[in-house]
């Protein structure tokens, strides 16, 4: 499992640390691995342009050491003095070993070196910033996003608050982000994510000076770990019996991808309660499952289940509102999703029960339930989702570019599987049916929804294989998916 921390937590452990180390040491180490992620990134080192951009703090002087290190082995490194400061030993440094060094707005020379480059890399703001870029950051990169060399961001791109993962204003998009000890939290969470591209990693050994995390990100060994899977001794009822209460006349095929989304994850049973039009149409497409057509909306002739999926497609009338209210009456874990949503806005007490409650919302349905602006809600989704979690009592799933789990008094989770092709319609149904398996079969609130966002994205990668793809098949892609949890994977943010 992947480890993120807040700006205060990495400060924190960083002054534990270099109280038991000689003075500069941690900057060196550093930059020694930034170098030697810049190295790799270049063709060849020696004859090409590496231009720095150089803010006042310690993000600067790892990018003048590493600078060093790159005109040593013949590199032609420029650095541009952004900042009101400049970090003397790092500079003296890079000045020794060959580099020279310009300050922005003297005409055209600091363009034309950041446009002729090969490499360009951020250390223009470190992890303490916050807020927009102001000049001359802001103006650098806009001019770095211009450029045709790709960039590699020293701790975080500049522009990315790294506690939140928001962007006020320009920021640095970078191809690489090299970050010190350990993960920030905004390299995980859009849009500071979309920001970051790959995430590079360098142990300074700051690890056992590091608190509990701010968020997780579950990894393929972890997920694989935790899924249930059946033993010699397995029957259709100890592997969990689900329960789908979604879809209408109007919305059937809500009804059929949530069934599916539950089937192909595992629960050894899914009963499906609803009215005639979708009960037709989850009997043709699923002769698996055990379908009650109701004539009134009770769930009581439905039969034993352990886990309910509620509110895909149901609609918001009163048949969806007497069914909302008999299915959060139960003893039995609940996930609610879309139209359940809708329904429980109106009285969101009516999430407060006994028994876990997973909700998972886009940021428009939280809207809806919490008052919070959509708007905000999509520039702040870590912040919204644990809100949410403590104003509610549940445990929540926030749907968006970056998927986040909350439950208050535990770590966030963030989700890093997925593709862009996942945003239409219908995939959130099979979300829905995933996460409500998993609870049938045992799987507290937490996991089971993090487990399914991480099955549903890596699903969603195999059914589009770089084009489109439909829910169904996200659905239908499932099995592909777990099976892939056996396979050994590379330690990425993304696998």
């Amino acid at each position: 499992m992947f480890t993120a921390y807040t700006a205060d937590q990495i400060r924190t452990a960083e002054r534990a640390l270099m109280a038991t180390l000689p003075q500069g040491t941690l900057m060196l180490r550093a930059a020694t691995g930034l170098a030697a992620v810049c190295a790799a990134m270049l063709p060849r080192v020696y004859g090409s342009r590496v231009v720095l951009l150089v803010g006042s703090g310690d993000n600067g002087g790892d990018a003048l050491h590493a600078g060093a290190v790159l005109a040593r082995r013949g590199a032609g490194v420029t650095a541009v003095l952004a900042g009101s400061r400049v970090h003397e030993a790092g500079l003296a440094a890079l000045l020794a070993a060959g580099g020279v060094s310009r300050k922005p707005g003297g005409g055209d020379d600091v363009r034309r070196a950041v446009e002729g480059a090969d490499l360009i890399v951020d250390g223009l703001v470190g992890i303490g910033a916050s807020g927009a870029l102001r000049e001359p950051y802001a103006g650098l990169a806009e001019t770095a996003g211009h450029a045709a060399a790709p960039v590699v961001a020293v701790d975080v791109p500049s522009g990315v608050d790294a506690s939140t993962g928001r962007v006020e204003g320009g920021a640095v998009r970078a191809a690489v982000t090299v970050t010190m000890g350990a993960l920030k939290t905004g390299l995980l969470v859009d849009p500071g994510a979309a920001h970051a591209g790959r995430v590079e990693l360098i142990d300074i050994g700051l690890g056992p000076y590091l608190p509990g995390p701010d968020v997780t990100a579950l990894t393929r060994a972890s997920v694989r770990a935790t899924l249930p899977r059946p033993a010699a001794a397995s029957d259709k009822y100890r592997r969990g019996v689900v329960g789908v209460v979604a879809g209408s006349d109007q919305y059937t095929g809500a009804a059929v991808l949530a069934v599916g989304g539950a089937l192909h994850a595992g629960a050894g049973m899914v009963r499906y309660a609803g009215p005639s039009r979708p009960v037709g149409q989850v009997r043709a497409r699923w002769p698996e499952a055990v379908v009650t057509e109701l004539a009134e909306p009770s769930i009581d002739d439905v039969g034993r289940v352990q886990a309910w999926v509620l509110g895909p497609g149901l609609g918001t009338g009163r048949w969806a509102r007497e069914l909302v209210l008999r299915v959060l009456a139960t003893d039995v874990p609940v996930l609610v999703d879309a139209d359940g949503l809708n329904v429980v806005a109106h009285d969101v007490s009516l999430l407060r029960r006994t028994a876990p409650v997973l909700i998972t919302p886009h940021a428009g349905e939280l809207a809806r339930l919490t008052g919070a602006a959509r708007g905000d809600i999509e520039a702040a989704p870590l912040a919204h989702a644990r809100a949410a979690a403590a104003e509610l009592g549940v445990t929540v799933l926030l749907k968006g570019s970056t998927t986040v789990v909350a439950e208050e008094g535990e770590p966030a989770r963030v989700n890093g599987t997925g593709t862009p092709w996942l945003a239409t319609g219908g995939t959130g149904d099979v979300l829905s049916g995933i996460a409500g398996s998993l609870l049938a079969q045992g799987l507290g609130a937490r996991d089971a929804g993090s487990c399914a966002a991480y099955l549903h994205g890596l699903a969603g990668r195999i059914a589009a294989d770089g084009a489109p793809l439909t829910a169904a098949a996200v659905a239908e892609a499932l099995p592909a998916a777990i099976r892939s949890l056996d396979e050994e994977s590379a330690r990425s943010l993304a696998p």
